[in-house]
Parts: structure tokens; C-alpha cells; sequence
């Protein structure tokens, strides 16, 4: 009986934090003839534009991280220059600033009836629009752009500074210059991390709804929420909502490809090498180039949002609504702790029945549960309703749908299913640094299960652990299209107020809980750039 409780509940937990998607697979095999009506007249008039405008956002977007990212890196990795420490972690910085809140700060101020257009004509006299929309798909390009590189950056920079260097030294050494030293090894090297990173900047960019929603822009999420909520046809939009999964699994199936192409081997004598060889120190006007390079994204993508933000934040002061700001605060902070707790709690199970019991069954488990955080928050609220609905037409004096859409279950739920993955990835990367063999020597002492989990296992896993809530409850509190619908009544968080109050052009109001999210992903940010420079 107990050998097989365990892989049943492995199996049940699969189940339940694969159900948005297993739902709208199986939207395709019941038929629906309003549906396919609704599917029809989208594809003859909507849903080109909508197919167009992704791809036209995604690759203008792929071309910006790549060249952002990868510039910085390199910079940051192959060249020495006065205030390069500062740069490599202040380039993540971006990181803490969602998506939505750069758009809210760059409409706010360069828009027609901003401060900049404003001072502009009164000051030269000038008359009408001095500058051109913001919100559209270029505009949300260069949001996207400024908001996500950090993700190519990141890995970027990781391959470059433990491969590259010892590399670009031995190419020196015999005498190639530097511009081919960077086009024939540099380049080469990081591929594969660019890669990685483009098609996660990607992943983020078809999961948005607060930019793309905020602009106006016709993207394929907006069309999985017209076709629900304006046509009134979960099939429909479950429908559309599965083409945007595929297409997210072939970015993550791709950003896996890359990972592995990363994995190289280094040598002990390779690393005291690559330890040896030093960046090149860049004099002149190569340093004024190295420095605008890195200044340049660090101010676009948090630096002049911040400033933006503050203005309006700093002279409507008297006006702030505090008390309904605490009551925001307050529902954030009570659902992304549970949240967090949960996700963290699952995720030392399954990585504990992993290590202890690595079979077919832990392993499918464990990556069926790892792509969570690849479906976008759009995608998991039509897969958690559409069975909710299915139970109430057959027995519509069910309860289930109070319990899912009026409670904090449907929202927890949400959320376990796309951050759990976070979750384990960081108590994963804590059992890698246990050797097996301490789990042999336990069990020759008489630990075995819970006792080996509690008292080998876990005084090794504080420090995973406590990453593990902290990614997972920051992700939470910047969490927007599934806590948009799901969140419980009265039940307002920081960032749906922001979106709400930025949709009804109250900026002013807004800023106020958009800094506070930039504040709580400026935590993550500070000790991700703090293990790197001790790496």
C-alpha cells in the first residue's frame, strides 16, 4: 500500500498543476458550432492582425535583447574601463521593473498632455503633437526592449566570462586583432546564451497583457481576452489560448536546445587559465563608447521610469489615497505569501522524492510540473475556468465556481501551477551542491525518509529554500492577467490598482503602487548581483 502512495500523490499533484493545460487540449475534441462560428469570423477579420502584430512584436523585440544584452555583456566581460564593477550588477537593475510600469512611466510623461510635450511648446512656441504616439507597437518595443535584455545579459555575460577569456588570450597571443578576437571566438561562444536568453525575453513578452492591454496594441493575448470576455466564448478563447502555448512550448523547447549547447566542460587548468587572462583595458574614446553602452539601458530601463514615476507620485503627495494603499498592500502581501509557502512547500517535496526515489515516474512528475512558469498567466486563468464551466453545465448547483472565482483558491491555484517551477528550480540547485554520498552515510546511521529530510537534507537547503520563497513571492506580487480575474472580491492588489488606475488615466494615483512593486523586485535583484560578484 505504501509503496504506491507515494508515486499516486506524485501523480495526482501532476494533475492538478497540469489541468489549464490538459483542459484546452481537450477543448479541441468537443465540438462547439458558436465557437467555431466565433473562431471563423476572427480568422476572416481579427485574427491576422493579431498573428502580424505578434510576430512583428516578437522579432523587433528579439532583435533589441539580443543587441542590448549581448553589447553589455561583452562590454562588462571583455574589456576593463573605469566603473565596469558598478556596471556588471547595475545592468540587472531592470529586472525589478515590470513591463507595465516602464509603459505607465513613458506615457505619462512623453504623452501629448505630458510634462515634456507641455514645456516643449510653451517654451518654443510650438503647437500640436511635438512628438509621436507612445503607445504602439513601436513603443512597446522599446519597453519590452529595455525591460528584458538583463535575461540575455545574464547568461550572456556567464558564458562569456567562463569560456572567453582564455580564449581571447590565446588568440592574442598569437596576434589576431581585437575585432576578430571578438567576431571568431567571443561571438561564437555566447550564441547559445543568446539564444537562451532571446527566447525567454520572448516567453515574457507573449505572456504580457499589461503593456499590450495599456497600449492598445492587438496582440494574440488581447485576442484570447476579446474572445472570452467581449465575445462570451470560453471555447473560442481556449482555443486561441492553446496556438499561444504551442507557440511558447517551441520557444521553451528551443531555449532548452541552447542551455544544452552551453554545457561545456571546463577544466580545473581551464579555470586558473581563464582566471589568468584579463579583459582588455580600453583608453580614449573607447571608454566614453564602453560607458554609454552600459549607461545607456541601465537609464532607459530604470533609471528615467523611476524618475518618471516619482514626479507625479512627489506632487500629487497630499492626495494619495493611504488607506485603501495598506488595505493593496496588505491583500498583495497575504497572497503572494501563500503563494510563496505553497510553492516552495511542493517544490521541496517533489525535488526530495526526486533525490530519494529517481524513477520514470519522479522524473515526468517533476518536468511536467517545471514547465509551469512557460504558460502565460492569460493561458492558466481560460485552462482553470474552462473545466469550472464544464462542471456547471452538468450540474449547475455546484458550488465549484464560488469556490474557484470568489475565493483565494483559484487565484493560489494559478499561481502554483506557473511558480512552482521557480521554486524547484532554486531547491534543485541546492541538492546539486549535496554529494550522494552524504545521503549513503545517513542511511547507514538509520535516517531514512522524513528523518533524512529533516535533519540531513534541510539544514543544507535553508538558503535554497529562503531564494526559493523570496523569487516566488516577488513573482506573485508582479503577477497581473491571472490575479486581473481571479483575485478573490474586495480583494485588490498593488498590481492590478496600478493597471486599473493607469487604464483610467489616474498616473498620478498609480505611481504610488508601481514604485512599491519596483521596490520588492529590487530585493532578488540585489542578491542575484551579490552571488555573482562572489562567483
Amino acid at each position: 500500500m505504501r509503496r504506491w502512495l507515494a508515486p499516486a500523490l506524485l501523480i495526482l499533484l501532476a494533475l492538478l498543476l497540469s489541468l489549464p493545460v490538459l483542459s484546452l487540449g481537450a477543448s479541441w475534441f468537443q465540438f462547439d458550432a458558436v465557437a467555431q462560428d466565433v473562431l471563423g469570423q476572427m480568422a476572416q477579420t481579427v485574427l491576422p492582425d493579431y498573428t502580424l502584430t505578434t510576430l512583428v512584436l516578437c522579432v523587433s523585440v528579439a532583435v533589441g535583447v539580443a543587441v542590448v544584452g549581448m553589447g553589455t555583456a561583452s562590454a562588462v566581460t571583455l574589456f576593463d574601463f573605469p566603473g565596469r564593477r558598478f556596471f556588471e550588477w547595475a545592468l540587472l537593475l531592470p529586472l525589478a521593473m515590470p513591463a507595465y510600469v516602464v509603459a505607465y512611466a513613458y506615457t505619462d510623461f512623453l504623452q501629448f498632455g505630458g510634462p515634456l510635450q507641455t514645456w516643449l511648446r510653451e517654451g518654443f512656441g510650438l503647437s500640436g503633437r511635438v512628438f509621436p504616439e507612445v503607445r504602439n507597437t513601436p513603443g512597446a518595443v522599446w519597453v519590452f526592449t529595455f525591460s528584458l535584455y538583463p535575461y540575455v545579459y545574464l547568461l550572456a555575460r556567464t558564458a562569456l566570462s567562463e569560456r572567453a577569456a582564455q580564449l581571447m588570450e590565446a588568440a592574442r597571443l598569437l596576434g589576431a586583432p581585437l575585432a576578430r578576437r571578438i567576431r571568431e571566438i567571443a561571438l561564437p561562444l555566447a550564441r547559445p546564451a543568446v539564444a537562451a536568453g532571446v527566447a525567454l525575453a520572448l516567453m515574457e513578452t507573449l505572456a504580457d497583457f499589461g503593456v499590450s492591454s495599456y497600449f492598445g496594441i492587438q496582440t494574440f493575448t488581447a485576442g484570447v481576452y476579446k474572445a472570452w470576455l467581449s465575445m462570451d466564448n470560453r471555447m473560442a478563447a481556449a482555443q486561441l489560448a492553446t496556438i499561444l502555448l504551442a507557440t511558447v512550448s517551441l520557444l521553451l523547447w528551443l531555449e532548452h536546445r541552447a542551455q544544452r549547447r552551453m554545457r561545456f566542460s571546463t577544466l580545473r587548468g581551464q579555470r586558473a587559465a581563464s582566471a589568468e587572462a584579463q579583459p582588455v583595458r580600453l583608453r580614449g574614446s573607447r571608454v566614453a563608447l564602453a560607458i554609454t553602452v552600459c549607461v545607456v539601458p541601465i537609464a532607459f530601463g530604470f533609471v528615467l521610469p523611476v524618475l518618471f514615476m516619482l514626479r507625479p507620485l512627489i506632487g500629487g503627495w497630499d492626495d494619495l489615497p493611504w488607506t485603501s494603499f495598506v488595505q493593496w498592500t496588505r491583500n498583495s502581501l497575504w497572497l503572494a505569501g501563500l503563494g510563496a509557502a505553497l510553492a516552495t512547500a511542493i517544490a521541496l517535496a517533489l525535488a526530495f522524492a526526486q533525490r530519494a526515489r529517481p524513477g520514470k515516474v519522479t522524473r515526468g512528475v517533476v518536468q511536467l510540473v517545471s514547465l509551469g512558469y512557460a504558460v502565460p498567466g492569460a493561458v492558466i486563468v481560460v485552462g482553470l475556468l474552462l473545466p469550472v464551466g464544464w462542471v456547471q453545465s452538468v450540474r449547475p448547483e455546484s458550488s465549484v465556481g464560488y469556490w474557484v472565482t470568489a475565493t483565494a483558491i483559484g487565484i493560489v491555484w494559478a499561481y502554483l501551477v506557473r511558480f512552482t517551477a521557480v521554486a524547484l528550480q532554486s531547491v534543485h540547485s541546492g541538492y546539486a551542491r549535496m554529494p550522494a554520498s552524504l545521503d549513503d552515510s545517513a542511511r547507514m546511521l538509520g535516517a531514512t525518509g522524513l528523518g533524512l529530510a529533516t535533519r540531513v537534507h534541510w539544514p543544507l537547503l535553508k538558503r535554497s529554500t529562503a531564494a526559493a520563497l523570496l523569487l516566488v513571492f516577488v513573482d506573485v506580487m508582479k503577477e497581473l492577467p491571472a490575479t486581473l480575474v481571479l483575485r478573490p472580491f474586495n480583494s485588490d492588489t498593488l498590481a492590478v490598482v496600478t493597471y486599473q488606475l493607469a487604464r483610467d488615466e489616474r498616473l498620478g494615483e498609480a505611481a504610488l503602487p508601481a514604485l512599491t512593486l519596483v521596490l520588492v523586485g529590487l530585493v532578488p535583484v540585489i542578491l542575484l548581483s551579490r552571488t555573482l560578484r562572489q562567483r
